[in-house]
């Protein structure tokens, strides 16, 4: 068995690919649009790993998406959880869940798919101002 992808669907293609590629730093890997069935795949993947891919899914005929627990989350790895979650908010991204333990933080994208960041090797010692930032909303 080899993984191949998660697929999520998207309301906005646009805000979509600010949130995963400009935030996020994926890479588009490739882009198919269906016009038979109306929608437009696209898959993006962490740079130097084309094997763990998000596919972005958007249906052209509008359609109202309801999140389900059942999904879960996203994860990915960062160099310095810090700096990182510091990018998202200077891009507008709303911090849900500070990196207050150096850790783990969690945002959403613009659909409300929760993304979970981790700091890659040994927790960052707790700083401000993520120390005490309250958590904003759900994750």
């Amino acid at each position: 068995m080899k993984y191949l992808h998660t697929m999520v669907r998207v309301t906005d293609v646009e805000a979509s690919l600010k949130f995963y590629r400009d935030g996020l730093g994926l890479e588009e890997i490739r882009r198919s649009d269906n016009e038979k069935g109306r929608y437009t795949l696209i898959f993006l993947a962490p740079k130097g790993q084309p094997d763990a891919q998000v596919e972005l899914t958007y249906n052209w005929d509008p359609e109202v998406y309801t999140g389900g627990r059942n999904f879960g989350h996203l994860a990915y790895g960062v160099e310095n959880i810090y700096a990182f979650c510091q990018h998202l908010m200077d891009m507008g991204v709303v911090i849900n869940r500070s990196p207050r333990d150096g850790r783990m933080a969690f945002v959403r994208s613009p659909d409300n798919i929760s993304v979970e960041i981790i700091q890659e090797g040994a927790a960052l010692a707790p700083a401000e101002p993520w120390l005490s930032m309250p958590n904003i909303g759900a994750w």
